[in-house]
């Protein structure tokens, strides 16, 4: 099979197209036939510096295709059913293998691009806004990185939940755009000091809640930006700095920090994780739900796809096609 593949860590140069042996379907998987890739914020982290299980390496978390073969252990999948999966690595190729119970059907009258994009951002943010984060109505949200994947989603499912949605991005016309989704107030984190910008925008009180895919001192501008109890979630660490963030604002206003991952809920809790992510399938398969692609590149074109998106410039997902 074709793959996107590097034999070191390193910037978006170190990808090579190359042939590399199909993988094997596992008792309990399928193979898949890959059709669109979502780049997700993991596998730039992963590819500048994350962990290199082979060498060479197939990046990638999150990718939609056809069943291609299903394991002797899997009833519920069959060859040709169109799928959306989220695996630990592999997803940078035509061909992948995943687990059975790491697959979700793809709803008639949703394509294939689009379904791609959806288990791990919007998974993501539902468990950061209310597994975890505790989101009511009438709240109001402080939401990170706003044009990304996590951040469209979020807006989206914190508006729909009656919430009053703050969030950032790198410039103003990706916040003008992001009032399309239910953003109620932007602040241009370029520009403007977010944490006095929340002050300003709560007259003082702070959010209930804020969810950061940032990490370090983004990380900690949000525990400062917390009302009386507020919560902070913590998603990742997009910035790339492990700063430790300063974590005396907490016992100031009785506030707490919850750091999550979807991969380990998805391991400790799956039929919980399985049911929420169908739902969100269905949702964008009626339009209740949007996920917006930026622009999509050939799979030979990995390396100029991850320069675009650490560029900042892009506004929602970017996708591979095999």
């Amino acid at each position: 099979m074709k793959a996107a593949i590097y034999y070191e860590t390193g910037p978006p140069d170190v990808f090579r197209y190359e042939d590399v042996p199909d993988p094997t379907c596992h008792p309990n998987g399928v193979l898949i036939d890959v059709k669109a890739v979502s780049i997700e914020g993991g596998d730039l982290l992963n590819r500048a510096g994350g962990p290199m299980p082979s060498r060479p390496h197939v990046v990638g978390y999150q990718c939609a295709g056809t069943v291609r073969e299903v394991g002797a252990n899997v009833s519920d999948r069959a060859v040709g059913q169109r799928v959306v999966t989220f695996v630990a690595y592999g997803s940078h190729a035509s061909i992948v293998s995943a687990p059975a119970m790491s697959t979700w059907l793809v709803p008639d009258g949703l394509d294939m691009e689009r379904a791609a994009c959806v288990p791990i951002p919007f998974g993501t943010a539902d468990d950061a806004l209310f597994e975890f984060g505790h989101l009511q109505e009438g709240e109001t949200v402080l939401i990170q990185a706003g044009a990304g994947g996590v951040g469209l989603a979020a807006i989206q499912l914190a508006k729909r939940a009656g919430a009053i949605v703050i969030a950032t991005a790198s410039n103003d016309d990706k916040l003008r755009r992001l009032a399309d989704f239910g953003l109620d107030h932007g602040i241009n984190y370029t520009t403007d000091d977010f944490v006095a910008a929340v002050g300003k925008l709560t007259d003082g009180r702070g959010v209930e809640l804020a969810v950061d895919t940032v990490g370090g001192r983004v990380l900690e501008g949000c525990l400062k930006s917390l009302a009386f109890r507020g919560r902070a979630v913590s998603v990742g660490f997009a910035g790339r700095s492990f700063e430790k963030p300063e974590l005396g604002f907490l016992s100031q206003g009785n506030r707490s920090l919850t750091g999550f991952s979807l991969g380990l809920e998805m391991a400790r809790n799956t039929e919980r994780v399985r049911e929420m992510v169908a739902r969100h399938l269905d949702d964008v398969a009626r339009g209740s739900l949007h996920v917006v692609i930026d622009r999509t590149y050939p799979l030979s074109e990995a390396a100029a796809a991850h320069a675009y998106i650490e560029s900042r410039m892009a506004f929602g997902r970017v996708l591979l096609i095999p």
